[in-house]
This record gives structure tokens, sequence and C-alpha cells, in this order.
């Protein structure tokens, strides 16, 4: 058989429809887990990498859910020593803020913002951000009555 005699309908490249994509409702408990453990998870179920029908540049994941954020957990030396750095806008302001400030503040910005750094800097990367919600206790007032999966990350 001759390498270039290939049939033309082996080589098809399948891409998922959106009718074809289904979605649930993830139920994550953030109590115990490092920081980037915890976001990268999160990142894969917002890019539906998990799904037999993932497609790169299309919105193919589910909602995620992440309960406990005041619970997280930072490995090292990050509890002290991570920066966290904002800008003002304004000549000469750049502000920053330590990871032990931050953490009993807002533990929801330390996480949404490590979920960020882990997906596409583009449209659709803004676009899985929006479907990511965090609580800093563990009472959320999302989907009452609605089917939620608890998820338990293995690393």
């Amino acid at each position: 058989m001759n390498s270039n005699s290939l049939d033309r309908g082996e080589c098809i490249t399948r891409s998922a429809k959106l009718s074809a994509i289904k979605r649930h409702y993830l139920l994550i408990d953030a109590t115990g887990h490092f920081l980037g453990r915890l976001a990268s998870r999160v990142a894969f179920f917002l890019r539906g990498k998990d799904k037999p029908y993932f497609t790169p540049f299309l919105d193919c994941g589910d909602w995620v859910i992440i309960i406990n954020a005041s619970n997280i957990a930072l490995s090292g030396k990050k509890n002290t020593e991570k920066e966290y750095l904002r800008h003002t806008g304004y000549p000469g302001g750049q502000r920053f803020v330590y990871s032990k400030e931050l953490l009993p503040s807002n533990p929801e910005k330390m996480i949404l913002k490590a979920i960020k750094g882990m997906l596409p800097k583009n449209r659709l990367g803004r676009k899985l951000l929006t479907k990511v919600r965090i609580f800093k206790g563990s009472e959320h007032n999302l989907l009452t009555g609605m089917q939620q999966k608890k998820v338990e990350l293995e690393y």
C-alpha cells in the first residue's frame, strides 16, 4: 500500500455542534485544596476537556460553583510572600496586596485570578470565566431547585 493513497474519508476532524453539548452544574468544595491545583481542575472543567467531544474553539464546559473559598490552602511561602498586583490607571498607580491580607478579606478574588490565568487569553476565555461562581462560606443561593453534581477533586 502506498502512503500517498490515503482515503479522504479517514482523515476527518469532527467538531462538536452547539446543540449536542451537554452542560452540568458542578459543585466543588475548596476546603483543604491548594490554590493552583484547584484552579487548574476548575479551568479543565470550564473548557470541557473532560468531555469526549471537546472542541478547542467552542464553549463545551460546565458551570462551576465553588464553596468554602476561605478554607483554601497555599503551599510554601506563598501565604506570606505572594503579591497580587493591580493598577489604578494613573502614572505610578501600581498597588500591591499580599495573599495574607487578601485571603481573609476576599478569597473569591484570589481564586478567580488563579482560574483566569489558566484560561485562554481571548474572548472565549472571558466567556468561560463568567461560568464560575465562588462563595466564601458553605452556603450559596444559586440553583436551589436544580441538580448539581458534587465533584471530589483528585490529583
